[in-house]
């Protein structure tokens, strides 16, 4: 009897080691984790959107003729003015001397931290994506038939635009200046506006 006793209670004690290894304990939720492309969207969105004394709006408001406020692209037009007048150079790419194309690889180097091919044709093609010119944006690109009988949808000329129908661009007569897309010859050579297809960086319009 004793022995049957020592058994039994000997499997009730073995029973109860296998039930309590194989319990499931509640798991505890964990805190949600924050994503690390989102943390260092916004970390860059700060470094290129800082705030500009009025001072400095107003300058650049008077520089391109348009009105500008803490809403716009302020870094960009900074960026822009430091280049106005810089001479033409076929090539160039400094403010020694630059191209249509230089200056608007060098702004977007600048602003945007993303390289574009080196030329206008190749901008609009392998970078960019068509844009009508009553959707333009600050930071588009606009192109233009200037040179050439060939290809008319083919553009030879490129900018970047503003606001208000007014672009900036390196011109070969007079180098870096900003004009208006509703003057005669650039409403006469216009082939479409492009807006580049990947900007990491979140830039206000």
């Amino acid at each position: 009897m004793k022995k049957i006793i020592s058994i039994l209670f000997i499997f009730i004690a073995a029973l109860s080691i296998v039930s309590c290894s194989t319990r499931k304990h509640p798991v505890q939720p964990r805190p949600p984790v924050k994503s690390e492309h989102t943390a260092k969207s916004k970390r860059a969105a700060k470094k290129f959107q800082p705030q500009y004394s009025q001072q400095t709006i107003s300058k650049l408001s008077k520089q391109f003729g348009v009105r500008l406020t803490q809403a716009d692209n302020i870094t960009l037009y900074s960026a822009c003015s430091d280049w106005i007048g810089v001479g033409y150079r076929y090539g160039g790419n400094t403010k020694k001397g630059v191209d249509c194309s230089g200056f608007v690889s060098a702004i977007y180097k600048q602003v945007y931290g993303i390289g574009l091919e080196r030329n206008s044709a190749n901008i609009l093609k392998k970078n960019c994506a068509p844009v009508r010119k009553n959707n333009l944006r600050e930071g588009d690109l606009v192109f233009f038939r200037t040179t050439g009988s060939g290809n008319r949808d083919i553009p030879t000329h490129v900018g970047i635009y503003m606001k208000n129908g007014r672009f900036i661009h390196a011109g070969s007569s007079r180098g870096v200046v900003v004009n208006s897309l509703s003057e005669a010859y650039y409403v006469r050579t216009w082939i479409t506006g492009g807006r580049v297809k990947t900007i990491p960086i979140p830039v206000p319009y």
